[in-house]
């Protein structure tokens, strides 16, 4: 899908959806004043309206720069529409982006919560603790994690060697 995007403004989206593993909801809410580059973080808006840090990566830095640095608008808004005025996007906006973008690359029910969902699966499998997870995805209950984090079935026989012999 990276490879698909037409504008520094989709890379950036991209990026920051599969690095931070934040919702779609939240994502669209952030201004550029709540970006920390020299830290990679940003401090979103979640669920019950309670705030918490997520984490960027490098390659995500550098695209959401890139796109800012492009922008010729005023909008406060972290991700605007491309033609003017320039609106906050919105979420049925990203949604529709990440479809037809999935659509071009052959990816059949593409949808930005697949980003939040495919960053649980990856932490686990690369062994973050669950409580960790949990605390980056911004759930209350444990549950509602571990329903996130599809654990493959290769790291369940090695931990089972690993633990039980």
């Amino acid at each position: 899908m990276r490879d698909c995007c037409e504008s520094p403004r989709d890379l950036a989206i991209i990026d920051m959806l599969s690095s931070t593993g934040m919702r779609v909801g939240e994502m669209v809410l952030l201004n550029i004043s709540d970006i920390n580059f020299q830290e990679r973080e940003c401090v979103v808006l979640g669920k019950g309206d309670k705030q918490r840090t997520v984490y960027f990566d490098a390659r995500t830095k550098i695209h959401l720069q890139l796109y800012l640095k492009g922008r010729t608008d005023s909008n406060e808004a972290l991700f605007v529409s491309e033609r003017k005025p320039n609106k906050r996007l919105q979420i049925g906006g990203v949604e529709t982006f990440i479809r037809n973008l999935g659509s071009k690359v052959g990816i059949k029910k593409a949808h930005p919560h697949k980003f939040r969902r495919t960053l649980a699966t990856g932490a686990i499998d690369k062994g973050m603790p669950i409580e960790q997870l949990q605390q980056l995805l911004g759930h209350r209950r444990i549950d509602t994690t571990l329903m996130y984090a599809m654990v493959k079935q290769s790291n369940v026989k090695m931990a089972h060697r690993k633990y039980i012999g």
